[in-house]
């Protein structure tokens, strides 16, 4: 698996344990949701700012939010990958998608939840990955899926609340 992380903000410092937390999210959501083919994914780490134009530019929405999910393939109604929408780079891994989080709105939701700072990146890691994989939160059944995988990745990572 290949993550390139890119930090693209002064307020918070981006350590090795920071980035070695999304990778190691990164990989327990594609281990537990049995995702078997190697993949590429970049994450960027922004402020409430840029995220709040992203989330304009590409959703209509304006205001900043946690985290941004750019899925580069498709899925059919099954969950499977629609074979004409992947790619590959050059490694044989396939280009999965692109996660922005802002580690400014990461900080105010965790003290907000009263949790620490590296559960919340972990989970918006978590919760984009499932995103990137197919899955969302449109109806409540999908909703009570997805959040179910969530509970189950941060509670192997021992990312509990």
């Amino acid at each position: 698996m290949k993550i390139a992380i890119r930090n693209n903000q002064k307020k918070f410092k981006v350590s090795k344990a920071l980035r070695d937390l999304v990778r190691s999210a990164a990989k327990a959501s594609l281990e537990y949701m049995e995702f078997g083919t190697k993949v590429e994914i970049s994450v960027m780490f922004t402020d409430n700012e840029e995220i709040r134009e992203l989330n304009r530019e590409h959703r209509n929405i304006d205001r900043a939010t946690d985290v941004l999910s750019f899925p580069l393939i498709e899925y059919d109604e099954e969950g499977y990958v629609i074979e004409e929408y992947m790619d590959f780079n050059p490694n044989g891994e396939m280009v999965l998608g692109d996660i922005v989080i802002s580690l400014e709105r990461a900080a105010e939701q965790a003290e907000e939840y009263g949790h620490s700072f590296e559960r919340e990146v972990g989970f918006l890691t978590v919760h984009s990955m499932l995103h990137l994989l197919g899955y969302d939160h449109e109806t409540p059944d999908d909703e009570a899926e997805m959040f179910g995988y969530q509970k189950e990745i941060l509670k192997e990572m021992n990312l509990e609340r």
